[in-house]
């Protein structure tokens, strides 16, 4: 059976919490592992706090999660318009995204999202939506055999 949340919130920063707080609990519910939930929440995380900030004339944002056997899938959505529809839609799909600067304050969030979910979508129409996919089998095992990598040295990378 599938499990489906759904909110609509103030383009505010403080809304980014609630939507943790609540996400965080529906997740932990779940029966999802703790590395599976962290990445979840950071990704989400940013992802709402680029609909806030990037939202236009939108008054709101909505985030929605469904689960299923063996995956969770987040979108994060607002009615406002992207002025660079195409240059964004290369962010997430580009099989290389570049970092900012050093000094820079901003920049990361869609790099995060592409690094800790397994899926990461973007869609320009009827709303702007960021769509993000994880497998609950995600962080089941205890290392990847292929590569000896083990559950932590990925986060090396970043």
């Amino acid at each position: 059976m599938d499990t489906v949340f759904s909110i609509s919130l103030p383009r505010e920063a403080y809304t980014v919490a609630i939507v943790r707080d609540m996400l965080g609990a529906l997740l932990r519910r779940s029966g999802l592992c703790q590395e599976c939930i962290d990445d979840i929440l950071l990704s989400v995380s940013e992802a709402c706090a680029n609909a806030i900030e990037h939202g236009g004339h939108s008054e709101t944002f909505d985030v929605e999660t469904e689960f299923a056997p063996g995956w969770c899938e987040l979108r994060i959505s607002h009615s406002g318009r992207v002025p660079d529809m195409a240059g964004l839609a290369d962010r997430f799909t580009s099989p290389h995204t570049p970092l900012p600067g050093l000094e820079s304050e901003s920049g990361r969030g869609i790099l995060l999202m592409r690094y800790l979910m397994d899926e990461v979508a973007f869609s320009g129409e009827p709303r702007t939506t960021v769509i993000l996919r994880k497998r609950a089998t995600s962080c089941d095992r205890a290392g990847d055999a292929t590569t000896g990598e083990d559950a932590y040295s990925r986060f090396a990378l970043i």
